[in-house]
């Protein structure tokens, strides 16, 4: 059996922000010579989110719509916000998700027709991480 490790690194401009990282992915999984296995792709860091949803911009706004009215930003109403701000962060992370497994089928990752990984950055403008952890033969 095969393992492959690799880290992909961001700073996104906005606090709040969706990237797109299906390629990135299967570049990974290319670099593994993994056939047949799977693929974890994890967010290294507690305001940070690995999702897997359709790549629309339309979405991704109701996204954004949806997670402020379930946890608004405010500097001083969230009882974590002592010496930060992030208290919603962590909360829309919770939301999201932490990370996301795909399987690999003859060297691929075996996503839906729609489907698409990105990252989900809700406490941005700082360098974070994203792990992909990848096994099989």
């Amino acid at each position: 059996m095969k393992s492959y490790r690799k880290e992909l690194w961001f700073n996104t401009k906005e606090r709040y922000q969706f990237v797109h990282i299906s390629r990135d992915v299967q570049e990974a999984v290319q670099e593994s010579g993994v056939k047949e296995g799977l693929c974890l792709v994890n967010a290294m860091h507690i305001t940070a989110s690995v999702f897997i949803n359709d790549n629309e911009s339309g979405l991704h706004q109701d996204y954004m719509d949806w997670l402020e009215k379930l946890a608004p930003y405010d500097r001083n109403g969230y009882n974590h916000n002592v010496g930060e701000d992030n208290g919603d962060a962590h909360l829309k992370r919770q939301v999201m998700g932490r990370e996301v497994v795909v399987a690999i089928s003859e060297g691929a990752l075996d996503l839906g027709p729609w489907e698409a990984i990105f990252y989900g950055e809700f406490d941005g403008r700082r360098r974070k991480r994203v792990l992909i952890k990848i096994i099989g033969e």
